[in-house]
C-alpha cells in the first residue's frame, strides 16, 4: 500500500487522466510525486485514457494585466467553461499569477516554480485547481512589455474586476514626457487596438507568412476569373496593399476620429511619440 502523500497523488491522478490504478501508481513513483510529470509519463506511455481532462478544448478563461508606468504584464489562463472563469476562487488564482508573471517578467518556467501565497508552487495549485474544479484548466501564453524611456497603457473590454477580463491590451509609448494628454491617447490607442485587431504596427512588421498565405487566398480567387494575367497581378496587388493597410495599426482610421489614421493622430503631437510595441489577448484565439 503507497503512503498516505503517494495515495492522494495517485487519486488526484486517477480523477485528472482516467487511468487505472496501477498505471498511475508507476507514473507517480517514477515521477517522483510529481503530478504534472506523472501526466506525462502516462501519455508517452500511450495510456489511452490519459490526460483526459488534459486533452479537453479549453477555450475559455480570463485574461489579466499587471502594470507599472514602464512595465506590463498579460497572461492569458484558460478554462473550459465561463461558469468556472467566474468562480471567485479561479478569479482569485489568476490574479496571483498575474503578479507572478509581472515580477517574474515574463518568464514563463521561473512562474511555474514560484511559491504562490499559500506556500504551493504554481504548477501544483494549477493540479490542484483543476482536480477541484474538474476542468482543463491551462496558462496558455503570456508576455511582459518593456521599453526604456517608454510608458505603457492597458485596456481590458468588459472587466470582471480591475485588470481582469476576456480581452487585454497593452501599448507601449516611446515619449520624452508624461502629460495628460500623451496618457488620455495612450488609454484611447490601448481601446483602439482592442476595437480594431491590428497584426503589427506597420507594413514591415506584418509576419511574412500570413502575408504569403494572404497573397496566396487572394490568387486563388482570381486565377477561375475571365481576367488577363496583367489585369489579375494588379488585382492582386491592390488587394494585398488594401490587406496591409486595414490590418497595421498606423494606417487604420482612428476610432475616436474616423476621418484620421492613427498615423496622423500622431503627428498632432509637436514632441513626438514612437509607438513601440502593442500586446492584444482575446480569449481563446
Amino acid at each position: 500500500m503507497p503512503k498516505e502523500s503517494n495515495f492522494e497523488n495517485i487519486k488526484k491522478l486517477r480523477e485528472l487522466t482516467g487511468a487505472g490504478f496501477k498505471d498511475c501508481n508507476n507514473a507517480i513513483k517514477e515521477s517522483k510525486g510529481d503530478i504534472a510529470k506523472s501526466i506525462e509519463y502516462l501519455r508517452i506511455k500511450g495510456i489511452t485514457k490519459a490526460s483526459k481532462k488534459m486533452e479537453r478544448s479549453a477555450k475559455e478563461g480570463l485574461i489579466c494585466i499587471t502594470n507599472s508606468n514602464d512595465a506590463s504584464s498579460i497572461i492569458e489562463i484558460n478554462s473550459e467553461t465561463d461558469f468556472v472563469a467566474k468562480n471567485d476562487e479561479y478569479i482569485k488564482f489568476c490574479e496571483e499569477l498575474s503578479k507572478i508573471n509581472f515580477s517574474k517578467k515574463g518568464n514563463i518556467n521561473e512562474l511555474k516554480k514560484t511559491k504562490m501565497s499559500n506556500g504551493i508552487i504554481v504548477e501544483e495549485n494549477l493540479v490542484n485547481l483543476i482536480s477541484k474544479m474538474g476542468e482543463k484548466i491551462s496558462i496558455s501564453r503570456n508576455d511582459y512589455i518593456h521599453h526604456e524611456k517608454s510608458y505603457n497603457f492597458s485596456y481590458v473590454h468588459n472587466s470582471l474586476k480591475n485588470n481582469v477580463g476576456k480581452l487585454g491590451v497593452v501599448v507601449c509609448l516611446q515619449s520624452n514626457e508624461l502629460n495628460d494628454r500623451i496618457s488620455d491617447f495612450g488609454k484611447k490607442l490601448a481601446m483602439h487596438i482592442a476595437a480594431s485587431n491590428p497584426l503589427a504596427i506597420d507594413e514591415k512588421n506584418i509576419d511574412s507568412e500570413l502575408l504569403n498565405k494572404e497573397k496566396k487566398m487572394i490568387n486563388d480567387e482570381l486565377k477561375n476569373s475571365d481576367k488577363s494575367e496583367n489585369i489579375i497581378k494588379k488585382i492582386s496587388i491592390g488587394r494585398l496593399e488594401k490587406f496591409k493597410q486595414e490590418n497595421t495599426l498606423l494606417n487604420q482610421y482612428w476610432v475616436i476620429d474616423p476621418k484620421k489614421k492613427v498615423k496622423e493622430i500622431l503627428e498632432d503631437f509637436k514632441s513626438g511619440i514612437i509607438i513601440k510595441g502593442f500586446v492584444r489577448y482575446k480569449i481563446g484565439e
